[in-house]
């Protein structure tokens, strides 16, 4: 059962220097329970896909068209009114850098307060709320009475993750959850990420550079380069049938602990988005690229059920 569907989602810049195709034609669902993985290096449009799916994409950013379906209401359509109630209730977010997410000037209590009392919660029952949503991310009730220089990095990142999860959201977009911290609290994070989806049931979108960190946590997969989906599949069978050479290229470029030779990297840059190449977008970087790349976008097709590549090398 779906609970989010997006359809030909398309977000552009629009900067001194030229217009910015950030997220070009993005279509996909995510369904009850899991976990999507969005991956791809930096600059090729994730995060600011994560920020539409709330309708929060920053000025001079434009969503262009499409649809973000929630439970059957178009988000990109609701009024403002609208919006204010379903972002926190019924999709939320954790931003990537819990240092700037929480105001410095304020206890943890009285923002975690104002955001349930904005959506509708009784004071006195909000304290209890937040005590024990907390207490569900592995966090003791004398946080609720500190100021966020008090924390270290990974319980501010508890604190975000406990404010999203709050009022029982279907849908939570994690951006980078784990970037900012030491690999040992990104291992609690992480296993904090799985149980929520487990405990509350929420679908989870995953937005990261790591490919390794999608394989090992994630049900489904979707990479992304330049703004497009270039492959989408669940876990086993992309790490078993990799279709596209930008994909097979990330998971070549990964570090391993037995591996006697050093990582291959990619050859190459990202694109510059205000002047994309034509044809397929990553064909300048890749080593299978025909005449026809250079010229005609490829499709997205299914190469078997439920993988889908945008590749000419297949259909």
């Amino acid at each position: 059962m779906e609970v989010l569907t997006v359809n030909d989602l398309w977000v552009k810049y629009y900067t001194i220097s030229g217009i910015v195709s950030a997220v070009s034609g993005v279509s996909f669902k995510l369904r009850k329970s899991e976990m999507l993985a969005i991956v791809g290096e930096s600059g090729s449009g994730k995060s600011t896909l994560g920020l539409a799916l709330l309708n929060m994409v920053p000025k001079p950013g434009r969503i262009e068209r499409g649809e973000v379906i929630l439970d059957g209401v178009n988000i990109l359509k609701s009024s403002p009114r609208e919006i204010v109630k379903i972002r926190g209730s019924r999709i939320s977010m954790v931003f990537q850098d819990p240092f700037t997410t929480l105001d410095p000037l304020r206890k943890i209590v009285d923002q975690f307060e104002e955001f349930l009392i904005e959506h509708g919660v009784d004071k006195t029952r909000a304290r209890s709320i937040i005590k024990e949503y907390l207490e569900a991310v592995g966090l003791p009730e004398r946080v609720m009475y500190s100021y966020p220089h008090q924390l270290s990095g990974g319980q501010k990142q508890r604190v975000s993750i406990a404010m999203a999860i709050a009022l029982n959201p279907q849908v939570v977009v994690a951006d980078e959850p784990t970037t900012a911290l030491d690999v040992i609290v990104q291992k609690q994070i992480m296993d904090l990420v799985d149980s929520i989806k487990e405990k509350y049931k929420s679908s989870i979108v995953l937005i990261t550079h790591d490919l390794a960190l999608a394989l090992e946590r994630a049900d489904t997969v979707m990479v992304m380069y330049g703004g497009n989906i270039m492959e989408y599949a669940g876990k086993t069978e992309l790490y078993g049938n990799m279709k596209h050479p930008y994909t097979r290229g990330l998971f070549e470029a990964l570090p391993r602990i037995l591996q006697k030779t050093l990582p291959k990297s990619l050859p190459g840059n990202p694109p510059d988005l205000r002047y994309p190449p034509p044809g397929c977008i990553f064909h300048p970087r890749c080593e299978f690229a025909m005449e026809k790349c250079k010229s005609e976008k490829p499709p997205l097709i299914e190469v078997s059920k439920d993988h889908i590549v945008a590749c000419h090398l297949y259909g």
